[in-house]
């Protein structure tokens, strides 16, 4: 039977829907990933080096055969695909970053991957689109929903709903 779980979609350099839309679209392509749903797509500031763009994020719902690991790999893959360079400074400007942030009710504290992610419940960014997505979603290790973590989060961002730009 397959995992379910929850991916956070980032970009902040090009034409950052094409990139959300690409990493979603890249992420479908592999048969192990399935019944893709994504949030709608939300302008952030920057949280800890202000001096780059803003971000485009989103929350993806997935279903997956592939292992934690394997799930990351393939992250990565789609990462390099949409242009992110493999060696780069943390909290920089990116074509692209895709974190895992629950996978299944798994638990799970390595050097390479934590799950749930460490610092989704300090992110806006993140708990928005999520909470979009899944409000009632009881997030494993946290025993909260996403609505109970966006309301107790600290971040003071100010995450706007992204308006897509029509074609003319």
């Amino acid at each position: 039977m397959p995992d379910t779980g929850f991916l956070s979609l980032g970009s902040n350099l090009g034409d950052r829907e094409s990139n959300l839309a690409g990493g979603i679209t890249a992420l479908s392509t592999y048969h192990e990933i399935n019944k893709i749903e994504s949030s709608s797509f939300y302008n952030c500031p920057p949280l800890f080096n202000l001096d780059q763009p803003e971000f485009l994020n989103a929350v993806v719902f997935f279903e997956t055969d592939f292992s934690p690991f394997d799930l990351f790999d393939a992250c990565r893959n789609v990462e390099t695909l949409l242009g992110r360079p493999e060696k780069r400074e943390k909290n920089s400007p990116r074509t692209i970053d895709i974190d895992i942030l629950t996978y299944g009710n798994s638990f799970l504290e390595t050097e390479q991957l934590t799950i749930p992610h460490s610092d989704l419940a300090n992110r806006k960014f993140v708990l928005v689109p999520w909470a979009e997505l899944a409000p009632e979603f009881n997030v494993p290790v946290f025993n909260m929903t996403v609505t109970e973590l966006l309301n107790m989060c600290p971040d003071p961002s100010n995450v706007i709903k992204h308006v897509m730009e029509k074609n003319a």
